[in-house]
């Protein structure tokens, strides 16, 4: 799915020192960092860095645990540094500028991009099945009112969820807002912000499938969304698992580990620290199945392997059962 943000997300602080903290208006402290060169099309020498043997651990402001905290550097891969909270675990991409506007594109979900998605359009069948599953699920916990997706992408959650609430999306990709618009969907173009999510009024539930690892502050965002829903109100996330057993054996060259498309790596500890800092409890948590166009698994595996991409449409049309146990489900509620 594509992903609402923020302004470009900046990278390495100057000189390799401390990042300079500031204060937001939800409390978090949020780091300025110094913008480097850097293209996102060369691919760069993977390293892995176990933190025990990495000296000059640096302090970075953690979006988790709501302060300043000591980190180490995991890895370097992609151009980028992975910076892990010795506190909550919550990994963070540290790169150069880093522009979500003109990288979640049609690109993105049409191949281009080799961490993206490669036929979306031509697995609608099977997104569309799997998010059936994902409105059931949500339906345990809220039965109908008013949804909003934050990163919509062609709108074929919203699809599905229709059949029981009344539904509102947001995506950043032009192409994606208007295939939902011509299916009749209400999709806003733009960012995830506080004018953005005013226009939609108070909502019962928020969903974020695959998306607050793209976000430049997942925190902020989080605030918006509590402050956004009804007393009583949920939010779905759906993210890697950074403390998964399989996250942790394949290091570096984990699936998900692809920056900067993906700038935070969370954790069950880090999700609980932040969610619960901004006064939601947290329900529940699993690590389930999902039905996945077998052209996208073939896709990322291409990807890992360091093979070109090939087209795959015939095989969007297949949906395999998957669970390799290193993503997550978590659902969030507003105090009554």
């Amino acid at each position: 799915m594509s992903r609402t943000s923020a302004p470009r997300h900046r990278g390495r602080p100057r000189g390799g020192g401390d990042a300079v903290v500031t204060r937001t208006k939800h409390g978090t402290i949020d780091p300025v960092f110094e913008v480097k060169a850097n293209s996102l099309q060369t691919p760069s020498l993977e390293i892995a860095l176990p933190g025990a043997e990495t000296p000059g651990a640096a302090t970075r402001a953690c979006p988790a645990c709501g302060g300043a905290r000591n980190h180490v550097l995991r890895f370097r891969t992609n151009g980028c540094d992975i910076l892990q909270c010795e506190s909550c675990g919550l990994g963070r991409t540290e790169t150069s500028e880093f522009d979500p506007a003109t990288y979640y594109t049609e690109d993105y979900f049409s191949g281009r991009h080799a961490d993206g998605y490669s036929d979306y359009l031509g697995a609608e069948l099977v997104l569309r099945r799997e998010f059936a599953h994902s409105v059931d699920f949500i339906r345990t916990y809220r039965r109908s009112g008013k949804l909003l997706e934050l990163g919509a992408a062609y709108g074929f959650f919203l699809m599905e969820a229709a059949r029981h609430f009344d539904v509102a999306g947001i995506e950043l990709a032009a192409d994606a807002v208007e295939h939902g618009r011509r299916a009749g969907l209400n999709v806003v173009q733009g960012m995830a912000d506080e004018a953005t999510l005013r226009q939609f009024g108070h909502m019962d539930v928020i969903v974020l499938l695959d998306v607050i690892e793209h976000l430049p502050d997942p925190r902020e965002t989080l605030a918006l969304c509590h402050r956004q829903l009804n007393p009583g109100g949920i939010v779905v996330i759906t993210t890697g698992d950074f403390g998964s057993p399989l996250a942790r054996l394949a290091g570096v060259r984990w699936r998900l580990m692809t920056p900067p498309q993906h700038l935070w790596f969370f954790t069950q500890e880090s999700m609980r620290r932040m969610s619960g800092g901004l006064g939601f409890s947290m329900e529940h948590v699993d690590h389930p199945w999902k039905i996945v166009p077998a052209s996208l698994i073939v896709f990322q595996l291409r990807r890992m392997l360091g093979m070109r991409s090939a087209g795959m449409t015939s095989a969007g049309r297949v949906g395999i059962p998957v669970n390799l146990f290193d993503a997550m489900r978590l659902v969030l509620r507003k105090a009554s």
